[in-house]
C-alpha cells in the first residue's frame, strides 16, 4: 500500500510515540508526509476560537516531544493544534481537509466497566474515515486488579 500522507492524532499518552514511530518507518518507505495533530476540545458555551492558554500550552508542549520523536528518526513532521467540540469529526475533517491516505490512531490499553474499552473516537473514526486507517494499541501492560475483600 502507498500513502503519501499519514495523519497521526495525539493525545499526549505513551501510544502517541510509538505510533510516530510506526508512522516514520511507514512514511519512509514512500516518502509521504507526515502531519501529527493535537485537538483541544471546548465547552459548548465557549466559542470555537477561544483561547485557553493553559490547554494551549499542554497541546504544544506535547507536539514539540512528537516533533522530537520524528527527528530521531530522521523524519520531518508538521504539526497543528486543532480546537473543535468533539474530538472524532475533528479528525475526520482534518483527514479530508487536508488529502490524507491514511490515519494512523495510537491508542493505549483502557478499562471501562470491567472491560476493554476503545472509548468514543476511535469507533467513530473506524466509520466516517474518508481513507484507510490503522489502529496501534502500545505495549499491552495489564491492569492490576485488587482483590476484593469482605
Amino acid at each position: 500500500m502507498k500513502f503519501s500522507r499519514i495523519l497521526v492524532p495525539v493525545t499526549g499518552n505513551q501510544a502517541d510515540e510509538e505510533a510516530v514511530d510506526l508512522a516514520c518507518s511507514l512514511a519512509r518507505q514512500n516518502k509521504s508526509e507526515i502531519r501529527a495533530i493535537y485537538i483541544i476540545t471546548l465547552k459548548r458555551h465557549l466559542p470555537l476560537d477561544a483561547e485557553i492558554e493553559s490547554k494551549i500550552q499542554k497541546a504544544e508542549d506535547i507536539l514539540g516531544h512528537i516533533e522530537e520523536v520524528a527527528r530521531r528518526n530522521n523524519y520531518k513532521i508538521e504539526t497543528d493544534v486543532l480546537q473543535a467540540r468533539e474530538v472524532g469529526p475533528a479528525i475526520i475533517n482534518d483527514a479530508a481537509d487536508q488529502e490524507i491516505d491514511l490515519i494512523l490512531l495510537g491508542i493505549a490499553y483502557k478499562v471501562r466497566f470491567g472491560e476493554f474499552s476503545l472509548g468514543e473516537v476511535v469507533p467513530y473514526v473506524l466509520k466516517n474515515s474518508p481513507c484507510r486507517v490503522i489502529l496501534y494499541q502500545s505495549t499491552y501492560t495489564m491492569p492490576s486488579t485488587p482483590y476484593l475483600t469482605e
